[in-house]
C-alpha cells in the first residue's frame, strides 16, 4: 500500500473506527512489529523467543492504532515504534524470570568496571574485567549475553521516568520560530558543558553515537569493548545527563 492509500485509509479510521478498518491497518502496519521485535532479538539473543517478542509487540502495535491521532501530523510509525517497544519490553519484565544469580553477575560486573576504571584512569578491556572477576573472557562474554535483558530494561524504565524524548509533529519543530532559535543555542552550550564532565568513556559513547550516529556495534569497535559494555556506559552516561539536564534531554533528540 502506497503513502496516499495509507493517508485515504487514517482518515476512514479516524471518522469511522471500524473494525474492518482496523484490521487493515493491523495488516500495514504488521511488518514494523517484526522490524522491531527483530531489533530487540538481535540484542537479547537467545534470552527470549523471537515469536514472543513479536507476539507481544502486536499487543503495542493495537495499542498504537487505538490511541493514534492521525490529525496531529505525527508520523505513526515513529510512534507506533515506541508502543510496539514498550509492549514488548513490558511483557518481559511481567514475565519476572529474571533470576536473582543474573542479577548478581550484573553487579559484580559494575562493581569491577567502576574498580577498574577508578584505578586505571580510563576504559577497562574485556580481558582486565574478567581478570578482575577471576573468570575467563568466555565465562565474561558469556555473563554479558545473560544481563544484556537487565541493561536494556533498566534503561527503558529510566526513560519511562520522565526523560523520554518527545515527538514532535511532522514540520512543526518547537525551535522553527525565530524567538526558539537563542534558547536553542544556549541549551546546546548546556548540553556541551554537562558532556564534558562525564567519565572520558561515557562522553565518547554519547559522542559517537548521538553526534557521529554510529551504532552500539560500531562503537564497540572502536573502544575495543563488547557492545554490552558499551550500552551499559550509554545507560549510565544517560542518567547522569537526566540529573543536570532535566526536561531538557530532548535535545538529544536534535542530533
Amino acid at each position: 500500500m502506497d503513502e496516499k492509500s495509507r493517508v485515504i485509509l487514517w482518515q476512514k479510521y479516524s471518522k469511522q473506527k471500524s473494525f474492518d478498518i482496523k484490521e487493515k491497518l493491523i495488516i500495514e502496519y504488521a511488518q514494523l512489529v517484526k522490524v522491531v521485535a527483530g531489533r530487540l532479538n538481535m540484542y537479547l539473543g537467545n534470552n527470549v523467543e523471537y515469536e514472543d517478542l513479536v507476539g507481544y509487540g502486536v499487543f503495542g502495535l493495537i495499542d498504537a492504532i487505538d490511541k493514534f491521532n492521525f490529525e496531529k501530523g505525527v508520523k505513526f510509525e515513529t510512534y507506533a515504534s515506541l508502543r510496539i517497544r514498550g509492549a514488548i519490553l513490558d511483557n518481559i519484565r511481567r514475565m519476572d524470570w529474571i533470576p536473582r544469580s543474573l542479577r548478581k553477575k550484573q553487579k559484580l560486573i559494575d562493581n569491577a568496571n567502576s574498580k577498574l576504571e577508578n584505578a586505571l584512569g580510563r576504559l577497562a578491556t574485556d580481558e582486565e574485567i574478567a581478570c578482575e572477576l577471576d573468570i575467563t573472557l568466555k565465562e565474561y562474554k558469556k555473563w554479558l549475553n545473560q544481563t544484556k535483558l537487565l541493561t536494556l530494561t533498566s534503561l527503558e524504565e529510566y526513560i519511562e521516568q520522565g526523560s523520554e524524548i518527545r515527538i514532535e509533529p511532522m514540520n512543526k519543530s518547537r525551535y522553527t520560530q525565530p524567538e526558539r532559535v537563542v534558547e536553542k543555542n544556549e541549551l546546546k552550550e548546556i548540553l556541551a558543558e554537562v558532556i564534558d564532565n562525564l567519565l572520558e568513556n561515557e562522553k565518547r559513547v554519547i559522542v559517537l553515537y548521538y553526534f557521529e550516529e554510529l551504532t552500539l556495534k560500531e562503537i564497540s569497535q572502536i573502544l575495543g569493548v563488547s557492545e554490552s559494555r558499551v550500552s551499559q556506559i550509554h545507560t549510565k552516561a544517560l542518567k547522569k545527563l537526566k540529573i543536570k539536564l532535566g526536561n531538557n534531554m530532548e535535545l538529544l533528540a536534535g542530533f
